[in-house]
């Protein structure tokens, strides 16, 4: 390799670090933890190195498929060239630090993949329509399905009726099944998922034994909450919201890598003595340090301006935050975490609140950016590769 190309691909290495860490400052750094932090459950600080250390393991263990998504699957016929990359990394963090500087959370997955887009089309490549329709329902359908939920669980849970030493423990077990079939890098010779790898432990094969260890896991869950919440009615719902906060900043880590480094994946081809597993450890690192230094103004903007959140309210908004971003990491499709949580948040403030218990103001301009950042990353990187293929 000659050293220009070299120091391209350094180029490109400081740019997918660039945007690691600008995610950890904003997105997967601030929205994990933010409903947490609204129900005073753990301080703004704590959060944000607790979101950076969940987002580095999630990063590792279950990264992987969306990198590979953003980085060959978004344009046909095309690789992106080292020049490309530079592009799409350094627009994609620079409308993220916009956001971040600001105060309204711009989505990840969106800058980037109209970058993406933009820039491979402007070399010529092909839409690659049929990844497009899995994002295009998951970003629409997050806003519908999420709000969704959490009003459901927001409207269900401070009922008499429904008292909560039964409905926290239910929602914890459906989190547990899930868990259990979340597949991690750790387990791939076990057969990728901890209810898989548990097969073994019960006296049936198949899918049988596989759906036995899942409601195990749930069963297990579930009776740890109950008792919790028996003893320690506030506490124990504390304990669960942050035990929610923990999978939901895991999950955006293993998204949100994807979006630094997935890039970069093409170009491994010709350095076959790179691993997949080094840019994701290093995309985690970028992370973890962007939480660490960066995230706490975005958590507090998202906590304490779109809504008032009480432990109850949290809840509801994290179990459908949680399983909308798995969802999409099963699918290898980029996500907005900020989609996601804010979704979440406004459903469950209707329910408590009404129209009271958001601000439309704050609402309306987020969803302005979230729309504009794809038009103008991808107008940025067709525009930015046409000019420099000149």
């Amino acid at each position: 390799m000659d050293p220009g190309t070299i120091l391209l691909f350094a180029a490109a290495v400081l740019a997918s670090l660039f945007m690691a860490w600008v995610i950890g400052a904003g997105s997967s750094g601030a929205t994990p933890f933010a409903p947490a932090v609204g129900a005073n459950a753990i301080s703004t600080m704590k959060a944000a190195f607790l979101v950076g250390l969940l987002g580095f393991a999630g990063a590792v263990t279950q990264g992987a498929s969306v990198s590979k998504a953003v980085g060959s699957g978004l344009v046909e016929g095309v690789t992106l060239p080292i020049t490309g990359v530079i592009v799409v990394l350094f627009l994609g963090a620079g409308l993220m630090a916009i956001g971040i500087s600001t105060g309204y959370p711009i989505a990840t997955a969106f800058t980037v993949t109209g970058s993406v887009i933009g820039v491979g089309f402007a070399l010529g490549g092909d839409p690659a329509w049929g990844k497009y329709a899995e994002i295009g329902a998951v970003w629409v359908l997050t806003p519908f399905v999420g709000g969704g939920i959490a009003y459901g669980l927001a409207s269900t849970l401070p009922r008499p009726d429904v008292p909560e030493d039964v409905s926290v423990p239910i929602l914890a077990g459906i989190v547990g099944v899930v868990v259990a079939n979340l597949e991690f890098s750790f387990c791939s010779s076990l057969g990728g998922t901890l209810a898989i790898a548990g097969v073994a432990l019960v006296p049936v094969d198949g899918v049988a034994a596989t759906i036995a260890v899942s409601l195990g896991f749930g069963a297990i869950a579930a009776s740890v909450v109950r008792w919790d919440v028996g003893r320690d009615q506030v506490g124990g719902l504390r304990r669960f919201l942050l035990s929610l906060g923990a999978l939901v900043a895991f999950s955006a880590g293993a998204s949100q890598v994807g979006l630094a480094v997935g890039p970069l994946f093409p170009l491994l081809e010709d350095l076959s003595m790179v691993s997949p597993l080094v840019l994701l450890l290093g995309g985690g690192v970028g992370i973890l340090v962007g939480s660490w230094t960066s995230a706490p103004r975005m958590i507090k903007s998202i906590s304490q301006e779109y809504a008032s959140l009480g432990p109850r309210r949290s809840i509801s908004t994290l179990v459908p935050s949680f399983l909308i971003a798995q969802t999409a990491v099963s699918l290898g499709v980029p996500v907005s975490f900020n989609e996601i949580i804010v979704s979440a948040i406004v459903g469950s403030g209707l329910a408590v609140a009404g129209g009271d218990g958001v601000s439309p103001r704050k609402l309306g301009l987020t969803v302005a950016a979230w729309a504009g950042s794809f038009v103008l990353a991808f107008g940025l990187g067709y525009g930015s590769m046409l000019l420099l293929e000149l």
